[in-house]
């Protein structure tokens, strides 16, 4: 299954931005990227079929990887991306949108991406 358009949706800039990890990584990165890939398309298909606590399942799955690719790596930097990853996870099974959409913003620029989501309407 393609990504959806990742100019529209903030999940499949996040995951075709994983590339940037590779390149920086390297070979190594290879198989706990594309995990984390197959994770985030997991993901938004679990959502493009209305199973919400799926997609947010696969979510949390796909993020937890890449923790521990960033623990493999840095400790610190593992530490943290499971904080991002575990406040995402909290502020979607709240309903607290707003601050779910920031922290995706911060796994974007930790991904390479240096521009917030515009799309607002989650």
């Amino acid at each position: 299954m393609p990504l959806s358009n990742a100019a529209d949706d903030a999940f499949a800039k996040l995951a075709q931005n994983l590339g940037e990890l590779e390149v920086v990584i390297g070979e190594r990165a290879r198989p706990a990227i594309a995990q984390v890939r197959a994770g985030l398309r997991d993901a938004l298909a679990c959502r493009e079929r209305g199973d919400i606590p799926g997609s947010l399942a696969a979510i949390r799955l796909a993020m937890e990887q890449l923790a521990a690719l960033g623990s493999t790596l840095d400790a610190d930097e593992g530490a943290m991306m499971q904080f991002i990853a575990d406040r995402f996870t909290a502020a979607l099974g709240a309903g607290h949108k707003d601050d779910a959409k920031s922290v995706v913003d911060v796994m974007r620029r930790k991904a390479g991406d240096i521009k917030d989501d515009d799309n607002k309407d989650w």
